[in-house]
This record gives C-alpha cells, sequence and structure tokens, in this order.
C-alpha cells in the first residue's frame, strides 16, 4: 500500500512539473513577430536610443512579440551596444535580401520606429506592395517639406501614426492624413533603459565627479556639419559652415553664461559633454576655453564621443542636464533625471514635445530672446529645488510612460 502511494506521488509530481514547464513555455513563447524598421545613423547617441527604447518598451509591454531589427546603420559599436542589454534580438543584415525576404515572409507586423520623419518611407511602401500585411508608426516628427504625397498615402494606410509632437499631428491633418488612430506619442527614446556603470563610474571617478554634484551641458551646431564626422565622407557643405561659423557664439554665450552661475552660485561642478561626435570640439572651443580660469576649476570637458549606454549611466548620476539638444533630455526624463530642452529654428519642431509632456517651462529657443533671459534663473531652480523639481520630472515621465502604453495596447489591437 505504501510502495502505491509512493508511486502515485512520484506520478503526481512528474505530471505536476510536465504542466508548470508547458505553462512556463506558453508563457516565454513568442506569439507574434515585429519586424522594427529603425536605426538610421549612429554618429549620434539619441538617433541611437530610438532602437533600444521601442525594443525595451516591448519587452516589457508585449512580451509575446519577437521583435527583428531591420536596420540602416549599428556599427561603431551599436550591435554589440544593443546585443548585450537584448542577447536574443535578431538583428537583419539590410544589404542581405535574402534575410529581408525571409523577414517579411515571418514577420505579422512592420513597426517604423522615432525618427525626424517617414524615415523609411520606400522601405514602407515595399512593405506594403510585397507583404499586404499591417503597419504603423510610433514618434515621427513630420515636417511641411515631408509630407509628400506618398508619404501621406502610406500614412492612410498604417493601423496608426504616433507624432512625437502636436505640431507634426496638426501638419499630418492639414496635409490629408486620415489614418484610423492618429495621435500624440512619444519618442521612444524615452523608454532607454541601457547601462554601462563600468564606464560611466571609471570616468566620473578620473575627473572627480561626484553623484548628484555635477550638471551636464550640450553644445550643438546649427546644422551638424557632416564632413568633421569620422569616415562619413560627407562633402563640405559652404553655406551650413558659413551659417554655424555665424551664429556659434549668439547660441552658445547663453550656456556660457549659464556654466560661470552654476558655478559660482552653487557648489555643483559641471560636465560639458556632447550628443553627437561634432559637438566634443565645439564644447571645448566655446564651452570651455573661454571660461574665467578660477570656473575651469570645477568644468570637466569630456573629449571624447560616447555611446547611448555609458552617456546615460553618467546622466542618472547628474543633478541635471541642459543644452541645445533632444534626445539626451528626453532620455534623462525617461529615467527621472530633470532636463532642459533647447533648440534653433534649423531643427524640426520635435522639441515642441516639452509643451505636450508639460514640461514647457524647461523649453528654450535660441531664436527667441525671451526664453534665452530665463535660461540661467531656471537652471539654477532645477539645482536648488531638488524635491519638486523631482515631482515635476516624476509627473512628466509617468505621462511619457501612460502614452508609451497605450500605443503598444494599439499595436496589440493592430495585429490581432
Amino acid at each position: 500500500m505504501i510502495r502505491k502511494l509512493f508511486v502515485s506521488a512520484i506520478l503526481l509530481i512528474a505530471l505536476t512539473s510536465t504542466l508548470l514547464a508547458a505553462n512556463s513555455s506558453a508563457v516565454t513563447a513568442k506569439k507574434y513577430k515585429i519586424l522594427l524598421r529603425s536605426s538610421w545613423q549612429t554618429i549620434n547617441i539619441g538617433d541611437i536610443g530610438h532602437t533600444p527604447g521601442m525594443i525595451a518598451l516591448l519587452e516589457k509591454q508585449m512580451p509575446e512579440a519577437e521583435v527583428i531589427l531591420w536596420p540602416s546603420t549599428v556599427a561603431d559599436g551599436v550591435r554589440e551596444m544593443l546585443l548585450r542589454r537584448f542577447p536574443n534580438l535578431k538583428i537583419l543584415n539590410p544589404n542581405h535580401k535574402a534575410s529581408l525576404e525571409k523577414a517579411f515572409e515571418e514577420c505579422d507586423f512592420l513597426l517604423h520606429g522615432s525618427g525626424p520623419w517617414l524615415v523609411a518611407d520606400q522601405d514602407v511602401k515595399k512593405w506594403v506592395d510585397e507583404t499586404g500585411k499591417p503597419f504603423g508608426v510610433l514618434g515621427i516628427t513630420l515636417p511641411k517639406e515631408r509630407a509628400t504625397p506618398l508619404v501621406v498615402s502610406l500614412l492612410n494606410k498604417a493601423k496608426f501614426v504616433y507624432f512625437r509632437d502636436s505640431v507634426s499631428l496638426d501638419v499630418a491633418k492639414e496635409s490629408g492624413v486620415k489614418a484610423p488612430v492618429m495621435e500624440f506619442g512619444p519618442d521612444a527614446a524615452f523608454a532607454v533603459d541601457l547601462r554601462n556603470d563600468k564606464a560611466a563610474n571609471e570616468f566620473l571617478k578620473a575627473n572627480k565627479l561626484k553623484k548628484g554634484k555635477f550638471v551636464c551641458v550640450i553644445p550643438k551646431y546649427r546644422r551638424t556639419p557632416n564632413w568633421l564626422v569620422p569616415n562619413k565622407n560627407a562633402a563640405y557643405d559652404a553655406a551650413i559652415d558659413k551659417r554655424n561659423q555665424e551664429m556659434k557664439e549668439h547660441d552658445m554665450r547663453p550656456y556660457r553664461e549659464a556654466i560661470i552661475a552654476i558655478v559660482l552660485q552653487t557648489n555643483m561642478k559641471v560636465l560639458i559633454c556632447a550628443e553627437d561626435v561634432t559637438q566634443v570640439a565645439l564644447g571645448k572651443e566655446m564651452l570651455y576655453d573661454p571660461l574665467p580660469e578660477n570656473v575651469k576649476k570645477r568644468v570637466v570637458w569630456r573629449d571624447k564621443f560616447w555611446l547611448t549606454d555609458e552617456a546615460l549611466s553618467v546622466y542618472v548620476q547628474s543633478a541635471g542636464l541642459f543644452g541645445v539638444e533632444q534626445h539626451s533630455p528626453i532620455m534623462c526624463i525617461g529615467n527621472c533625471t530633470p532636463a532642459l530642452l533647447g533648440r534653433y529654428e534649423e531643427q524640426t519642431s520635435k522639441g515642441y514635445m516639452w509643451y505636450n509632456i508639460g514640461l514647457g517651462d524647461w523649453f528654450f529657443d535660441s531664436d527667441k530672446p525671451e526664453q534665452m533671459a530665463r535660461l540661467n534663473a531656471t537652471i539654477l531652480s532645477v539645482i536648488k529645488n531638488k524635491k519638486e523639481v523631482q515631482q515635476r520630472t516624476l509627473k512628466a515621465k509617468a505621462f511619457v510612460d501612460a502614452k508609451l502604453k497605450n500605443a503598444v495596447e494599439v499595436l496589440k489591437q493592430s495585429i490581432n
């Protein structure tokens, strides 16, 4: 009798284990395959950030989906960085026709990632023409000049189109875009959770920057001088260079003055860093070198470019970030770090998203003197009013998170 009970118990345990294993497999099994068209370039940690942000968002909100990345480029260490965070990620070779054809056959949905416009319009058209399967767009800007007949016709075929600023949403409506779902939808870079703490901590230690005791600032040319980008082989553009040189003192002076105010009126240090490779030298020329010697003692100029993971590991240990860039502030807010966002008239309307997420008074247009006049007071307030500033940052992040979660729910419905 005891022997029979023992055997029955063993069988019951085995059956339970089998059922649990089956259930676990069901939970982790991938139900859908999403082809993510993203990764536009690698000279800018923000453009790099679109992709890991979107993948992290889907990983958390839609674990039943397998993501296959269709990149423009993942060079310069970006592939390795992505695979450290997402070891099972499949990355297509965009020049390998057979792999792309297989992805078209296997994937259920094409998702066009965040960008300055519908960057991959020809690839979206190829997907529509060759598969007839659904697609959607999450987190783009739409300048008027980019709302071409092709783009409008493609967006009208999308299951959803999320614009990362309300100005773009208005442009889309005026241009005749009538997708079933058209709303404000934040840039996927808000969801970036990459880290390279080892490299970041080594850098901070070497430069005597302590957690919470420094502020980051990022300079920027009016237009990116691509001819200065290593290995890009871009032609020199005299018109762009002329405009950059004419405006750089006008544009950088307020930020230089803000650095001086921070050093003289607080106990903070300042880190001058870069979002794209051309900003490294600009930071030294226009922000660091002209500083008074007594101020320079508490200012660090980072003399090398970095990837998104190391940059974000530094940002989250700072007291905040400001400057004339877009995606470093985005990634900061997404990781609970306060950030001011600056822009130029040469840029797209994406910066206006700061109004959309409730941070309009943290937005600074270099072409509007009344806004630049309050830069010093605002950054000093961010440093001094930590509790209030943290609450505002968390509120903005919560709003963004809710919007992104809603977009993923619409994605699920679109696939079903």
